[in-house]
């Protein structure tokens, strides 16, 4: 590969979701010019408005000036043309964490962009090397997982595949650096990579707790919270994350381990059905449906008192 790190000025997304969202904003406000993909103008006009709100957030919270919020989005272009990939310097995959979307994605933007361009994927629990497996060049293919929400969260994992180069794992060292407050952690391509195998579990816990009645929603995160020294309980934190997020990412490490620690609580299973996503949704573990709605538990043992 002759790309070097600071030639990466122009890069290109996957999905305008959640995630993708966030990245952009992220590569953006570093001062590269971001090309979107996205499979039709619907989810084009709800990926900008998307991030738009973001930016809007960060406005009224003084983390950017208006004018850094115009800059932004004037470099986030966003297409559901594939060809409008082929000039870019880098691509980051952020589309549904399923490995058939993932591959039939990859193999069709890997065969569009230049053969030396990097190809980065942002998932969280599944195998880069299992993802690379089949694409032209799988040395040029590597993880790089951001966190939810991307512009806030500092981490970001690097994760080098079987045949990755070790010059694409510095260059995409360098390339986190260069973004504004973000820190680069190189981590093996393990289940969960390092932050999801320790966090998962954690999560997994505090919801059994919640359903074995051990302490009430509020008083688990205060606890803590305050007590761990956390920023965020973890029922706020399942809350924001989404709920549907964090089952499909605990279902897919357990299948890979087998490790009952990724088993999904049967209550987290129960209010996904339900339709009880967490601040998507507007009810969750601590996101409660406004007023007008008709009020449901937080669990069928967190009731409160007459």
């Amino acid at each position: 590969m002759t790309t070097t790190t600071t030639e990466l000025r122009h890069v290109g997304v996957l999905g305008l979701g959640t995630m993708g969202a966030g990245i952009a904003q992220v590569l953006a406000a570093s001062g590269r010019d971001v090309t979107v993909l996205e499979q039709d103008g619907a989810r084009i006009a709800a990926g900008r408005a998307r991030l738009e709100a973001s930016l809007d957030r960060d406005v009224a919270r003084g983390r950017t000036t208006e004018a850094e919020r115009a800059a932004v989005l004037e470099r986030v272009w966003c297409t559901s043309s594939l060809v409008d990939l082929a000039p870019v310097d880098l691509v980051v995959e952020s589309v549904s964490e399923d490995l058939a979307v993932k591959r039939a994605v990859l193999d069709r933007v890997a065969a569009t962009v230049a053969p030396d361009v990097p190809i980065v994927t942002n998932t969280s629990a599944l195998s880069v090397t299992e993802l690379a497996t089949g694409l032209p060049g799988p040395e040029r293919f590597a993880g790089l997982h951001f966190f939810n929400p991307a512009p806030a969260m500092r981490t970001v994992e690097v994760v080098p595949g079987l045949r990755t180069t070790p010059e694409l794992v510095e260059r995409l060292v360098a390339l986190v650096e260069s973004l504004a407050d973000k820190i680069a952690v190189v981590v093996k391509d393990r289940p969960g990579f390092l932050v999801n195998s320790l966090l998962l579990p954690y999560l997994n816990d505090v919801v059994q707790e919640l359903d074995d009645d051990l302490a009430t929603a509020e008083d688990i995160d205060v606890a803590l919270q305050l007590g761990l020294g956390y920023r965020t309980g973890p029922l706020a934190m399942l809350d924001l994350i989404g709920l549907d997020v964090h089952l499909q990412a605990t279902t897919a490490l357990h299948a890979a381990t087998a490790d009952p620690r990724y088993a999904p609580p049967p209550l987290l299973r129960q209010m996904v059905a339900d339709g009880r996503l967490g601040d998507k949704s507007g009810d969750g573990f601590r996101t409660h449906p406004s007023p007008a709605a008709s009020p449901r538990p937080v669990s069928p043992h967190d009731r409160s008192p007459a």
